[in-house]
């Protein structure tokens, strides 16, 4: 964990990611969204599921939703790919549309970390009823922490009981 997180401890509860996005891992990635190759999302959810300690303790599957202009150039959602897989082998039921993005915020890389936070407050809502759920968020790449930390932040609101957040790969 860094400093950082041990000083203000995460929404989230738990974290497990598959790599480092470095290669052969980002390349990777980048075919996934970038060339389609959901070939490779399967595969991502599979390994995923497979090293998931936590599998008995899910009530729900939950992507990390685009911006509109995202899925819009790559035709779909890459981590809802992922997340569809995961769930499936996982035997946990994927939910679509209970946490949606509201808008639309620049990129997260060229920011520092107070602006990160800025730019992420009210970028997400949850519109269905999620209290008391066990809830596994899905994600490609995390390059910052501060969508899923915000994502966290709004399930508990909602009430969730807990809040696992399952990544392909971490940038360094």
């Amino acid at each position: 964990m860094c400093s950082h997180c041990i000083a203000r401890a995460p929404s989230f509860d738990s974290t497990l990611t598959l790599a480092g996005y470095v290669t052969p891992v980002s390349g990777m990635v980048g075919a996934l969204k970038c060339s389609a190759r959901l070939d490779l999302a399967d595969m991502f959810g599979r390994l995923l599921a497979t090293r998931e300690p936590l599998l008995r303790e899910a009530d729900l599957v939950l992507a990390v939703p685009p911006s509109h202009e995202r899925e819009s150039v790559h035709g779909f959602n890459q981590s809802r790919e992922i997340a569809k897989r995961y769930a499936r082998l996982a035997g946990i039921a994927l939910w679509d549309g209970i946490l949606l993005r509201v808008r639309h915020m620049a990129p997260q890389q060229s920011l520092a970390r107070e602006a990160r936070q800025r730019n992420v407050r009210g970028a997400f809502v949850v519109t269905g009823d999620v209290r008391g759920q066990r809830v596994v968020v899905v994600d490609d790449v995390m390059t910052t922490d501060s969508p899923l930390v915000e994502i966290a932040s709004v399930l508990k609101r909602a009430r969730t009981a807990r809040v696992m957040k399952r990544l392909v790969a971490r940038t360094p």
